[in-house]
């Protein structure tokens, strides 16, 4: 795909660019995040529930005037957001898109979009000022107000296969608001030669086991995966060892430090050199035969 000169970074967030902004949602309103996860939830997972939706509908059990979390709507998960995300972002993030994009700017006619798949709670994520600005695409669980001030229904459900949907709809050019009006065209058959962003062009970034699905995607179609995890909790470190690198799922994991001098920093600085230099190489290399 000699024309394509579109890269797409994309991230995970809760964990990866940020603490888990959900449970500082809930603690912030009182909620015990520990006894939410690991006893209310996993009782409901237990008992066959898709683990997204089981957290989704808790959190709308415990809304609403004299429940534990009071009333609630989307202008306050964005409020929440607005005044949390940006201050507790993982060290370099901000200074990470601006470097990015000033690697790019090196290399004529080319280009570099972040996008933002999560699990979490999309309005908490569009809260946040520099995400908001920086990214193309912000795709994450979404509910619904009713009547309009009082969220009452999951509208939207992002699982660990779900993630993938929405990396075919970057890697194809559908965008946000055409895919919202008609989700069946993530299903649209698109030319390889067609496609926006080719998957060689992408950078996957996730710490947990919703992200291996698109892990194994992006990976196993030439692009780049790179793993977070907390070096500081033994079994963290474990588990990503175990469930990512030793069966290689990813390339390589890093603590969750994006500065020019941290390992994750530089080697996504690396990584999108590398890129822009591939398709450079590939737009100046003179046509080969197959033969």
């Amino acid at each position: 795909m000699r024309g394509s000169g579109i890269i797409a970074c994309i991230f995970d967030f809760d964990d990866t660019l940020g603490p888990d902004s959900t449970s500082m949602f809930l603690a912030s309103r009182g909620i015990d995040t520990g006894s939410f996860w690991t006893v209310d939830v996993r009782a409901r997972v237990d008992d066959g529930w898709d683990p997204s939706l089981a957290w989704l509908e808790l959190l709308l059990d415990r809304s609403g005037d004299g429940r534990p979390l009071g009333p609630l709507s989307n202008a306050d998960l964005r409020k929440f957001g607005r005044q949390t995300l940006d201050a507790n972002l993982f060290q370099g993030v901000e200074g990470l898109f601006t470097d990015l994009r000033e690697i790019v700017k090196g290399y004529p006619d080319q280009s570099v979009e972040f996008y933002v798949i999560s699990s979490g709670l999309r309005e908490i994520i569009l809260g946040s000022e520099l995400l908001s600005r920086e990214c193309a695409g912000i795709y994450a669980c979404e509910l619904a107000e009713d009547p309009p001030g009082t969220l009452a229904h999951v509208k939207r459900c992002v699982t660990f296969t779900e993630k993938t949907r929405y990396v075919f709809e970057i890697n194809k050019g559908i965008a946000a608001d055409d895919s919202r009006a008609n989700p069946l065209l993530v299903n649209k058959s698109v030319k390889h030669e067609d496609r926006r962003i080719p998957f060689e062009n992408m950078i996957y970034v996730g710490d947990g086991l919703t992200d291996i699905p698109c892990f194994s995607l992006v990976l196993a179609k030439d692009g780049q995966v790179f793993a977070v995890f907390d070096p500081t909790e033994e079994s963290k470190a474990k588990r990503a060892f175990v469930e990512f690198l030793q069966p290689h799922r990813v390339m390589s994991m890093h603590s969750p430090r994006y500065g020019p001098k941290d390992d994750l920093g530089l080697m996504l600085r690396m990584a999108v050199t590398q890129v822009c230099s591939r398709i450079q190489l590939q737009r100046t290399a003179p046509y080969s035969s197959d033969t």
